[in-house]
């Protein structure tokens, strides 16, 4: 349970609205640079998130027991207890000293700091593989119930909140379980999500050859997320959910309490599912792959902010249409008048199309009648030639008539009364033309009958 959440704020961001809350920040990383937080829409195990928590040693809140007797021996001590979080460096009185007193000041100072979600305890040696940090995500409240464990020395000293602005949960569908629908919740009233974690702070061993340097080694802070029982709104989605603290309650400072050193039955009792109101809404399935980030996957998919929903696209085309139409209709006043053909003070107002009004005004003979409709083909006369000899008149030139472009024979009288169709020439045969027998018998061809093989035998 809670997988994946968002934070796409920068730490002065998450900053000024904890302060706006009432939540002091003494401290807090920088925004870009080398350590810095990660801000992300689609925020995974093993990114770097914020986390708020009292300004506490290493090893936590309270005395640091073992770190105390080896500083009073002398010696060096890694304590499987955690009084340095596993560094190999000698204490002397003076640092024992000053964490005294910073234990012992009146007005705690709450940070934020930037840690790596997956928590690895004190005591690891070496940096686990991805597999052993997704087992430690989470932690749920009732194994905090109980005397020892993984999370005993946790539990009483590294309290923390994590910060988040939602987070996500995907819903299996009974009749289609491969089906994953994601959903993204967030507090209805927008603020921050204080969700509770722990935290602790490991060195991993070195080399023997680089022992020398072990006081300059790297710090390793890592949180985990506190889950409960879901509440009604997201019994649907899942069975738990992360415990969630508002923004400057009681019981954020009763969470972070550094005086609070040892696990309590009250400390316990604050781990129970939020009473106060969520919004759950479906969102993007791009957001099931890590790396994707996106604004969009915190938008609902229904939303009219969502681009990709195929609802609003049909909807720009509805109200697009109906603004056509709307531009159609034009207001007419007209003067209503009485019997007497006097004008009154009341006037009509009705809506009409532009087709309508078009036929209605009257222009004053200046503009010419509406042309013909374009698309309609007028009708050939049937017999030009015989309409103007009944008038008398001068038969017309009948206009150029496409060719066949098949060599027919000539037309019929009837045919060529309805076309008056030209025929085609061959380039090979001339069917109007003698044959050369018959051409000796009736005389000299008119010009230009010959064939041209006969050409082309004269040049050669």
């Amino acid at each position: 349970m809670c997988g994946r959440y968002a934070l796409a704020l920068r730490p002065s961001q998450v900053r000024a609205m904890l302060q706006d809350e009432n939540m002091p920040v003494y401290d807090a990383p920088d925004d870009d640079g080398q350590g810095a937080p990660r801000q992300s829409y689609n925020f995974a195990p093993g990114y770097h998130g914020i986390v708020y928590r009292a300004d506490v040693p290493d090893w936590g809140a309270g005395p640091a027991r073992d770190a105390l007797v080896a500083a009073e021996r002398g010696t060096t001590d890694k304590s499987p207890k955690g009084s340095s979080a596993g560094n190999k460096t000698k204490h002397t009185d003076t640092d024992v000293t000053k964490k005294r007193d910073q234990h012992d000041d009146t007005t705690p100072h709450y940070i934020l700091q930037s840690m790596k979600w997956g928590l690895i305890p004190f005591w690891a040696k070496r940096n686990p593989d991805y597999g052993a940090v997704m087992k430690t995500i989470n932690c749920r409240d009732d194994s905090l119930s109980t005397t020892g464990g993984m999370w005993s020395t946790m539990k009483a000293r590294k309290r923390c909140l994590v910060v988040a602005q939602g987070f996500y949960e995907w819903l299996k569908p009974h009749n289609n379980p491969k089906e994953k629908i994601p959903h993204y919740i967030k507090r209805k009233d927008g603020k921050l999500m204080l969700l509770a974690g722990l935290w602790d702070c490991v060195v991993y061993d070195q080399p023997q050859q680089s022992s020398q340097n072990a006081e300059n080694d790297e710090k390793n802070y890592t949180y985990t997320i506190i889950t409960t029982d879901s509440n009604k709104q997201l019994k649907f989605l899942h069975d738990r959910m992360p415990v969630i603290f508002d923004p400057g309650s009681e019981e954020v400072t009763t969470w972070l309490d550094p005086k609070r050193h040892e696990w309590s039955p009250e400390l316990q009792s604050l781990l129970k599912p939020w009473s106060g109101e969520l919004e759950v809404y479906p969102v993007s399935k791009e957001v099931g792959k890590v790396g994707n980030n996106s604004p969009s996957f915190i938008i609902p998919v229904a939303s009219k902010e969502n681009k990709q929903n195929i609802a609003n696209f049909f909807a720009a085309g509805a109200k697009s249409k109906a603004k056509k139409e709307e531009s159609k209709d034009v207001e007419v006043r007209t003067e209503v008048k009485d019997d007497e053909g006097q004008d009154e003070k009341k006037s009509e107002t009705k809506m009409e199309s532009v087709d309508e009004l078009q036929e209605s005004v009257d222009d004053g003979g200046m503009f010419s009648p509406s042309p013909t409709k374009k698309g309609v083909k007028r009708e050939r006369d049937a017999s030009p030639r015989l309409e103007s000899s009944q008038k008398g008149g001068v038969t017309p030139t009948p206009k150029k008539i496409k060719m066949e472009a098949s060599p027919s024979a000539s037309p019929s009288l009837s045919q060529q009364g309805k076309s008056q169709q030209r025929q085609t020439i061959s380039a090979t045969k001339n069917p109007q033309r003698a044959s050369p027998a018959k051409k000796k018998a009736k005389g000299a061809p008119p010009p230009g009958s010959q064939k041209i093989t006969k050409f082309f035998g004269n040049s050669a």
